[in-house]
């Protein structure tokens, strides 16, 4: 499967990989806020990670994590 990136509005790229899927499906799955998905993400506050869920495809938080390892 080609890598999906992703393009911030502060002009970082985020390449959504099986870490990245790993993460996101943490954040839809618990009480994560957005300064603790920044975090783990290694971006520069709330404002990305949010900017980062907006633009991710809802399939992607919520694709188990073995099934994308498989793709």
């Amino acid at each position: 499967m080609e890598p999906i990136k992703i393009k911030l509005s502060t002009g970082r790229e985020v390449e959504i990989n099986d870490d990245t899927v790993k993460i996101l499906n943490k954040y839809v799955r618990t009480q994560m806020t957005l300064e603790e998905l920044a975090k783990e993400l290694g971006l520069n506050g709330w404002e990305e990670a949010y900017d980062l869920i907006k633009q991710v495809p809802a399939w992607i938080m919520w694709y188990p994590e073995t099934i994308y390892k498989r793709s």
